[in-house]
């Protein structure tokens, strides 16, 4: 079980001091306030990926202390990102988090968030054989061992990130139940992060628990990022220095020549004659978003780990004859403009670990509500 760097358990020093209104709770209006004396939330990231989680926490006024994951290429990202950070490069099933308690120095209960985005097996397993397996058949299933970190570093709150089918699921009521019977109050909502400040339509299961009350969960911008306002001013790529930006792409001539006629600002392949569409699309009726364009002034669809491929959705770019960047999909995700990614394994893999990763901003917001819940909670002590 590898330990990489040491966390950093400093003050802020990269925010200036300022009130920032974070959430809504009830008719109340919960202002945080950053300032250099105070003290840094403490937060662990299980299945940390390429580390949008970790960015958005750290925006929010956390410390991230400690990280894992298991795929090697996240990893290596991660920490080109997140250097002060612990990370375990292992399978969450082999890690005993009593060790990991101790490692980062924490003892029961002084963990002030425990987030993660843990990989949901299909939601059909729960149907088969009749309908006979029950929850406690699952007990490898990854949810629950992210619950198993909670039952063991009992976290003053815990945030948890997944897929909008498991809302519906009882594997959710399960956890919710279990997080109850530990003290926790929980709640959890499917939310669209395009509504918090993410430029794109993203609809995401988010939970919320906290030891002392419930956690009120982030506000929304009341105003769409579009597509314009994340990569509108980016130069063409090639030649920018960023190489992210700057891979190329080979395709054939007849799919350059395909993607030329296609309408600039939203255009698609069904806007083309029928001389124009390739043969796999002529007498198909679906997925009519591939081959399309983005649209200007209007948030981006879903970015994908094929975001870098026009046969994998609506991923060209609104007026260039290409498809959008690996930076181009970082920052549609609500990355940094700066956010590095390993190119070890090439620009798909790269694309994955985009596709996958949580957006900052999204993050940022739920994550701001919860600092300030923290805060509240330790004043009012």
């Amino acid at each position: 079980m590898p330990l990489e760097s040491a966390p950093d358990r400093g003050v802020p020093t990269e925010h200036p001091p300022e009130i920032e209104v974070v959430a809504l709770q009830g008719s109340r209006l919960v202002a945080l306030l950053y300032c250099r004396s105070m003290r840094r939330a403490r937060a662990i990231d299980l299945f940390c990926g390429c580390g949008g989680l970790t960015e958005g926490l750290k925006k929010a006024g956390f410390s991230v202390i400690g990280a894992l994951d298991v795929d090697p290429l996240a990893v290596e990202s991660f920490k080109l990102n997140h250097r002060r950070t612990q990370v375990w490069l292992d399978d969450i099933r082999r890690v005993n988090a009593a060790e990991v308690m101790r490692d980062l120095q924490l003892k029961r209960g002084e963990l002030d968030l425990l987030a993660g985005c843990p990989p949901c097996q299909g939601f059909s397993s729960l149907r088969t054989l009749n309908g006979s397996r029950t929850v406690r058949d699952l007990g490898k299933d990854l949810v629950f061992q992210f619950l198993r970190f909670v039952r063991v570093l009992r976290p003053k709150a815990v945030m948890m990130e997944n897929v909008p089918g498991l809302a519906k699921d009882r594997r959710m009521r399960a956890i919710s139940r279990a997080l109850e019977a530990m003290g926790y109050e929980c709640d959890h909502q499917v939310l669209d992060a395009a509504d918090f400040g993410v430029p794109q339509r993203r609809r995401r299961l988010i939970l919320l628990a906290g030891k002392t009350g419930a956690i009120g969960f982030g506000k929304a911008t009341g105003k769409h990022i579009t597509v314009r306002a994340a990569i509108g001013t980016l130069p063409r790529p090639g030649k920018s220095g960023d190489p992210l930006h700057d891979l190329t792409e080979n395709r054939k001539d007849e799919i350059e020549e395909l993607i030329a006629q296609i309408p600039h600002d939203g255009g698609s392949r069904s806007d083309l004659g029928e001389d124009w569409q390739l043969p796999c699309h002529q007498n198909c009726d679906g997925f009519k978003d591939i081959y399309g364009r983005m649209t200007w002034d209007d948030v981006a669809p879903t970015i994908t780990s094929g975001c870098v491929n026009p046969s994998k959705g609506r991923f060209l770019h609104p007026n260039q004859n290409r498809c959008i960047t690996l930076r181009e999909a970082a920052l549609l995700q609500s990355f940094r403009s700066d956010y590095k990614l390993s190119l070890r394994r090439g620009k798909f893999e790269a694309a994955r670990l985009i596709g996958n990763a949580l957006p900052p901003e999204f993050i940022k917001r739920h994550a701001a509500s919860i600092r300030a819940h923290l805060s509240s909670a330790e004043t009012a002590r």
